[in-house]
């Protein structure tokens, strides 16, 4: 590796050739600001907010983009750079709305907090902003152009990471915007709902829509009955809404959070986790047994159905029928819930902590209404949930520990590792291994089809059947994968695919920031959340069996489909 030797504010560094100035400037502590830079996603010098001034050179230099040179000198503490740095600012802000103290991201924005480390106190220029209204259409996310920097950050998330291309620049000039092709409105495009361009947005441009007020309606009302349902990744990203450290496991505190906003029951997404998987490996045996449309690939994530949608309608028939353990869990609270506590299923208010903004869209499927009425009521994300526990006053930091209701309160670390890449088809796993071969699976944890690598492949032998599965996550991942099943050339029997990167630890629903780092952290606690259980495998959960045996009658049976499982219909592409 060629090596070159520079100095950064009179420092002496080496780093490799090739690396920009400003991450040459990170090892040496310095931290040079940003707004529109997104490591190795948008990295394209539009702000103009990192310049630094390099010796020699005629004029200032973006330092998010300029790479380092032998014997470069760099100073990132000059007048020129500050007042450059604070001219650039104060133009952004000159036609950005003074909305903080009643906007989505107040206190979490990065415009505001470079605001307040330049000190500035007024501005000094007052622009004009093209007028674009903002688009609620969607169930997921909201556009507000006023609050858009022209970063590009969504726009290189969208088209680079998760290959959709929803969002793109639109005009020119002083009208640019960033919007749907045609200023379509979000719900018109093909948007699938991810909510990752909410995570990267510095400013709140694009953020969840927010349905806080709907559940403490619903809690306030006497004649409602209000659950809650938490999703795996929940437990161990909720905390960082508390400053607490990324991947710290607070299910007990959680559980009593929820208890004190006034839910009259708090359950666990996990149980119908153990319970898809249930029905899907049994889906998948039946498939492989009877000639079916293989590779089964899951269906837990609905941004991901929704991309299978409008991008791959032909390959629709290799998703797994099954429900997301989302709507399974709404589906059962209106039915088997509601018959075995006497309660009328109009009077149940099912409410979903989700680390997902397209979750919220899923709910509002015309398809998800098999209990009679929509099967969950409201979704909300992490960033929710936390504002609704900060309005409190909630101290999550010295809370008690309590555990889930019965009986859809029990679950296994099956089911908890859905949370992370990799996850639901390691839970497949190793249910379907006892299944089939009829002996207790020793080593249950399956670590080739964990980690953060693109596309991970594995060959597992179920007792002279050799199961052949990949797991994907991030659509661009996935969109290799399906390109490969749509010639022929994916030698696979069962294929995990999850839309947002990392699994649901990243989703578009999580604490701001997630980032690589914050994704391990957070896949770590997941795995030592499922190494701390006791049960591990989703076909022992007990709560499952029972529900079996006195409601469901067996996987893939008749009151299974009617519940459990769904269908989904090609869409346009524009």
């Amino acid at each position: 590796m060629e090596l070159v030797t520079l100095k950064i504010d009179n420092q002496p560094i080496e780093v490799e050739a090739g690396a920009t100035i400003l991450e040459a400037a990170e090892r040496v502590g310095v931290e040079i600001p940003t707004l529109c830079y997104l490591k190795e996603i948008n990295v394209i010098g539009a702000c103009r907010v990192c310049v630094v001034e390099v010796k020699g050179a005629k004029a200032l230099q973006a330092a998010c983009v300029a790479p380092v040179s032998q014997d470069m000198d760099v100073c990132t503490n000059t007048s020129a750079v500050r007042k450059a740095r604070r001219l650039t600012l104060e133009l952004i802000l000159s036609n950005h709305p003074f909305e903080c103290l009643t906007c989505i991201r107040n206190q979490n924005c990065e415009l505001q907090k470079l605001a307040e480390n330049f000190g500035i106190r007024e501005v000094r220029f007052v622009g004009e902003n093209p007028g674009y209204d903002a688009d609620f259409s969607s169930p997921s996310v909201v556009r507000e152009p006023e609050k858009c920097i022209l970063c590009r950050r969504c726009v290189s998330v969208c088209g680079n990471v998760q290959t959709v291309h929803a969002i793109a620049l639109q005009e020119r000039g002083f009208n640019t915007t960033v919007a749907p092709a045609f200023h379509c409105s979000m719900a018109e495009s093909v948007c699938i709902c991810c909510g990752q361009c909410t995570l990267v947005c510095p400013t709140a441009a694009l953020h969840e829509k927010e349905e806080v007020d709907l559940v403490w309606a619903a809690l306030a009302d006497p004649k409602k009955h209000v659950i809650v349902q938490t999703a795996p990744a929940t437990r161990v990203s909720l905390g960082e809404e508390f400053g607490m450290e990324p991947g710290s496991i607070v299910t007990g505190q959680m559980i009593t959070a929820l208890r004190m906003l006034g839910f009259d029951k708090v359950f666990d997404t996990d149980f119908t986790a153990d319970l898809t998987i249930l029905e899907e490996g049994n889906e998948l045996l039946h498939r492989v047994k009877t000639g079916g449309t293989l590779p089964l690939i899951t269906s837990c994530s609905p941004g991901w159905i929704k991309f299978m949608e409008h991008f791959y309608p032909e390959l629709l028939p290799h998703l797994s029928t099954c429900k997301s353990p989302q709507q399974m869990f709404g589906a059962l609270a209106k039915t088997y819930y509601a018959e075995k506590m006497g309660i009328d299923p109009a009077d149940i208010f099912v409410v979903s902590y989700m680390p997902c903004t397209a979750k919220k869209y899923e709910a509002r499927r015309p398809e998800m209404q098999s209990s009679g009425y929509f099967d969950i009521d409201v979704v909300l994300t992490t960033r929710e949930v936390g504002r609704m526990m900060r309005e409190v006053g909630i101290n999550f930091s010295v809370l008690p520990l309590t555990d889930y209701d019965s009986p859809l309160g029990l679950s296994t670390g099956a089911g908890l590792i859905f949370g992370a890449t990799g996850g639901v088809m390691e839970a497949a796993l190793r249910t379907v291994y006892e299944v089939v071969t009829n002996q207790e699976l020793q080593a249950v944890e399956f670590k080739e089809v964990r980690g953060l690598q693109g596309v991970k492949e594995a060959a597992v032998d179920l007792a002279g059947l050799t199961v052949k599965v990949a797991v994907a996550h991030s659509l661009g991942n996935a969109r290799k994968l399906m390109e490969a099943v749509k010639n022929g050339t994916a030698d696979y029997h069962f294929i995990e695919i999850m839309t947002c990167p990392g699994g649901c630890i990243g989703g578009g629903g999580q604490p701001i920031p997630t980032n690589t780092e914050i994704r391990i952290k957070r896949i770590n606690g997941t795995y030592t959340a499922d190494e701390l259980m006791v049960m591990r495998k989703s076909h022992l959960n007990p709560a499952v069996r029972e529900l079996y045996e006195d409601f469901l009658g067996e996987p893939l049976g008749h009151k299974s489909h009617e519940l459990l499982h769904t269908h989904y219909h090609a869409r346009g592409k524009y």
